[in-house]
């Protein structure tokens, strides 16, 4: 049994005689030492059950206390491979009287959802974390001063970034194309493009966004933007614990979508399709939601190809696309239409031995690859950061529509 956090051997309970009367026939059996030893009862009282308590009270929280502990989750968590994590670990230190919503590990996990994928009593961390981290928020208000950052950003600008929604659509003035702005002329569209934060601001997702813009004109999309009036969709606001935050963004961004004509919203943002397909509906609005690679992979044979090529590409998934949302094809559909090159598909620093990033790119690498694909807003930085980092410079990151651009001979570079 536990005593102070470790596991002693039980005593053992002894009598030098003892008998059984048979319930059929009454008669007593006398049994010798041997077979009349016992074990003490187990203490099951060393710890409250209070912490599994409140955390079972909230929405989304009740499947933390179902865990019973065979560590499936451990070797599958990304966070555990860097650091020292995973569902089972959370639910020992709330065992053993730990407060989460004061503790650094409430923060870690990034709800990538592989635990799920493997847990037999189907401990939900994509319900829990969030959960517990609203309660942080609101009761204690343990945030990491980076994170109350972005959402400070968010509620003022709209963006995680902090930028003026002014500049939402600056990365059209040279993406080589026209591009259509809604505000400034509205009429029915096909394809709503909601391009969110990184892709807005960031300089490598604006090069992605112009490859975007370029290869939709050269396929004949009837797609536009919102420039200023967009705002962040908040799914990973959402996610952080600020629920309160994401359905303010709910009602505003749906007073903004309720103004146009429009078919079908794409985006770039796994999260933001994530939010589209699943968490909008919640509230009453449902749209037809795509992830870009949706859009295009039906298009992939219409594509007029200028160049081939040659690289040697593992392609990173992201968890809100595929794991989460079961798009898998889309990009690989993409990635094997552009000609030439070789396919191989692969597989917070202050409490982790290496940023999950950092052994990403390490794979990669290993895998013999010169260049990372993904399909991911946040991934290109963060990897080309890794990519410098772990000494692996000659990795190169892009985006899919990056590639697509490149092959087709529409950008700048090919010029």
């Amino acid at each position: 049994m536990p005593t102070g956090g470790r596991k002693n051997p039980p005593r053992a309970v002894e009598k030098e005689t003892a008998t059984v009367a048979s319930p059929i026939s009454g008669r007593e059996v006398e049994l010798p030492a041997m077979w009349n030893r016992m074990f003490e009862p187990r203490v099951l009282t060393d710890y409250s059950p209070d912490g599994f308590a409140a955390i079972s009270a909230l929405p989304g929280g009740e499947s933390l206390e179902w865990c019973y502990g065979c560590g499936k989750c451990i070797p599958v968590c990304p966070v555990d491979v860097v650091g020292d994590y995973g569902p089972r670990k959370l639910h020992r230190k709330v065992q053993t009287g730990t407060d989460l919503t004061a503790d650094p590990d409430l923060w870690l996990c990034t709800t990538c959802g592989n635990c799920l994928r493997v847990c037999p009593k189907e401990v939900d961390m994509i319900q829990i974390m969030p959960a517990v981290r609203e309660t942080a928020l609101t009761d204690s208000g343990t945030v990491p001063g980076e994170l109350q950052d972005v959402f400070e950003k968010t509620f003022r600008y709209g963006n995680a970034l902090g930028e003026n929604p002014r500049r939402r659509a600056q990365w059209t003035r040279t993406a080589g194309v026209p591009v259509r702005i809604l505000p400034n002329d509205p009429g029915p569209v096909d394809v709503l493009f909601y391009v969110e934060d990184y892709w807005s601001y960031h300089p490598r997702g604006q090069d992605a966004a112009r490859a975007f813009a370029r290869v939709a004109a050269a396929l004949g999309i009837d797609w536009a933007i919102l420039g200023h009036e967009e705002k962040t969709l908040g799914d990973s606001q959402r996610l952080a614990g600020e629920k309160g935050l994401f359905d303010a963004l709910v009602e505003d961004v749906t007073a903004t979508l309720a103004k146009y004509e429009f078919a079908r919203i794409v985006t770039p943002d796994p999260h933001a399709f994530n939010a589209l397909i699943k968490e909008y509906p919640k509230r009453g609005h449902t749209f037809e939601a795509l992830h870009y690679t949706q859009l295009l992979a039906p298009l992939a044979g219409q594509i007029t190809w200028a160049r081939e090529l040659n690289l040697k590409v593992t392609f990173h998934d992201p968890c809100y696309l595929g794991r989460h949302n079961g798009e898998y094809d889309a990009p690989r559909t993409l990635i094997q239409a552009i000609p030439g090159g070789m396919w191989l598909d692969g597989f917070t620093r202050n409490h982790a031995a290496e940023r999950l990033s950092e052994r990403r790119v390490r794979e990669a690498a290993q895998t013999g690859a010169d260049t990372l694909v993904v399909c991911c807003p946040y991934e290109v930085s963060r990897f080309e950061d890794a990519a410098k980092s772990t000494g692996n410079d000659h990795l190169r990151v892009r985006d899919i529509i990056e590639l697509i651009d490149e092959a087709m001979g529409l950008g700048p570079a090919n010029a």
